[in-house]
């Protein structure tokens, strides 16, 4: 694999609380540097991100429902139509994880269908947050995310108790059988490697700039 080919895995990500416009300026400038697939923000940042980034080729994803999945539909279709309107390219949303508990199949699959249709041909990724749900939990929400017509399935927020976990990455592929987005936690080279052998398709990470470089010293090194 190629730097260019393993840096088109990542979605740049910074979602903390007090990211100020510089900090979007500079993870900007390093997708722009590195060719990463998107950078992943907060809404309100959206349209400052599709300005710098509108010479290149680097999306601009928006989380959406994010971190709990708890707003209603109808708060989520909303920020779905903002961040779009704003200049997003992709959607990452998180389900209502306690009605996936209380076996509110319809609602789930009616929540994540809601944003599909209002992202209007967009990517659309599902968050899942698998450290809250059993096995059997997540096998459901993959079909439910399936059925809504969403294009990614994806671990975790980066908020919850724990990050992607190899062998749910590995469930999902199974169950999903489409793209999956592994997020939460990955630090290392060793650790994107291991999610993207387990069958993820994209990464996000805060640390994809250290992660690329590591790579560069790798195959520098071999």
């Amino acid at each position: 694999m190629t730097k260019e080919e393993f840096a088109k895995y990542f979605d740049h990500t910074n979602l903390k609380p007090f990211v100020t416009e510089n900090d979007i300026k500079k993870l900007c400038e390093e997708a722009k540097k590195y060719g990463f697939a998107s950078v992943c923000i907060n809404p309100c940042h959206v349209k400052f991100a599709k300005d710098l980034l509108r010479k290149s080729d680097v999306k601009v994803c928006a989380v959406i429902g994010f971190p709990l999945g708890a707003n209603s539909t109808k708060t989520k279709v909303f920020e779905t139509k903002q961040a779009i309107k704003d200049g997003a390219d992709e959607i990452d949303m998180v389900i209502n994880i306690g009605a996936l508990k209380d076996n509110k199949d319809s609602y789930v699959e009616s929540d994540i269908r809601a944003v599909v249709r209002k992202a209007k041909g967009k990517i659309v990724k599902v968050i899942i947050e698998c450290c809250y749900l059993t096995d059997e939990e997540k096998k459901k929400a993959c079909k439910l995310v399936k059925k809504a017509g969403a294009n990614f399935v994806k671990t975790s927020t980066g908020f919850g108790s724990s990050g992607a976990m190899v062998e749910d990455v590995r469930l999902m592929k199974e169950v999903f059988g489409g793209d999956i987005k592994a997020a939460g936690g990955i630090k290392t080279l060793k650790d994107a490697q291991v999610m993207i052998e387990a069958g993820a398709t994209r990464l996000g990470a805060s640390a994809s700039a250290e992660i690329i470089e590591e790579f560069e010293r790798s195959k520098n090194v071999a």
